[in-house]
């Protein structure tokens, strides 16, 4: 006799039993995959956003020493008078965050003054904030 048996070729589109149920552990995955791909994204535009803000903070407080340079420039001296003072120290305070400026004389120096600013964001701890530091020299005009 002829031991010979025909299979039956699948059909297409129709997947043997111990396939089932696989493509759905694939999507599973990739569902997983890509969520968790949105939400690194998600995470590095959050803290874009902050350094954004940060480097605001910055430029801003350097252009508030630039503008005490510029009064002592104009005013010829490194000692800016009380009206002058609290006029940028206000300043100071209104455009950044917990911001405080400070002038003081280096000593030794009549010339010389530092120029400190200081600010925190709301969202940073007390003692996590940033600061400016900058030194104005005025020098002589040697021409009369």
């Amino acid at each position: 006799m002829n031991d010979f048996h025909l299979q039956r070729a699948p059909r297409p589109g129709v997947r043997t039993r111990h396939a089932r149920g696989f493509s759905l552990i694939e999507v599973l995955v990739s569902v997983l995959l890509l969520s968790l791909g949105l939400l690194g994204l998600i995470g590095l535009q959050a803290r874009t956003m902050e350094m954004s803000g940060e480097a605001e903070d910055r430029n801003r407080a350097a252009m508030l020493a630039d503008d005490a340079a510029s009064l002592m420039w104009m005013q010829r001296s490194v000692t800016l008078d009380a009206d002058t003072l609290t006029a940028w120290e206000n300043a100071v305070a209104a455009q950044l965050p917990n911001g405080e400026g400070s002038i003081t004389s280096v000593s030794g120096e009549p010339d010389r003054v530092d120029v400190t600013i200081t600010w925190r964001p709301p969202a940073r701890a007390s003692d996590d904030g940033s600061r400016l530091h900058t030194r104005v020299v005025l020098s002589q005009d040697p021409t009369p």
